[in-house]
């Protein structure tokens, strides 16, 4: 855009010379580029924008917290041994010395090893449910955005640890599994 200018003694230099229009469509050019980048002559760069969506820590908080209860589920808790504790010191109570053998089992242990599975039931259907809620999440809430694959892999190590607890506190709880010692 610019034009050839020639010095006085008639030498080509094959510089451009620039008019004042085209000035002024290069300084705007150069203000709208500090703009959108957020910059001004001398000045840092500010931190890009948070965009008003979710940026994801709420699922991968979600993920976190189902796999772990999927783990407590399965390995005990401490409200699980209280409340088995309680429930044998209960049937203990409730129990004489008179009491049959097979009633002192299950005053004594049975009602202890129920609530015991009872609660790691209970730990594994919130690791199941919070897990399947953080794989929901993208359909309702922004789905145009995809979801890191680490958040899919802890929320689905989540919900498998969820299922497996259920499962085994229901058998535990049934007296499927470990069932109680046949007395008499």
């Amino acid at each position: 855009m610019g034009t050839k200018t020639v010095d006085v003694t008639g030498a080509d230099t094959g510089t451009e010379a620039t008019t004042d229009g085209e000035k002024a469509e290069e300084a705007a050019d150069a203000t709208t580029t500090d703009e959108a980048t957020g910059a001004e002559d001398g000045d840092e760069q500010p931190e890009a924008p948070q965009e008003a969506g979710s940026s994801g820590v709420g699922q991968g908080a979600g993920a976190v917290v189902s796999a772990a209860l999927g783990i407590v589920s399965l390995t005990g808790s401490w409200v699980g041994t209280v409340a088995s504790a309680r429930e044998s010191l209960i049937g203990q109570l409730q129990t004489s010395q008179s009491s049959s053998v097979a009633t002192m089992v299950r005053e004594g242990y049975g009602d202890a090893w129920n609530a015991q599975a009872l609660w790691a039931g209970l730990f594994a259907l919130a690791a199941l449910i919070v897990g399947v809620v953080v794989l929901a999440r993208p359909a309702f809430g922004a789905p145009g955005k995809p979801q890191a694959p680490w958040i899919k892999s802890v929320a689905w190590a989540g919900v498998s640890l969820g299922v497996i607890g259920l499962l085994l506190a229901v058998l535990k709880y049934t007296d499927v599994l470990l069932g109680l010692p046949a007395t008499g």
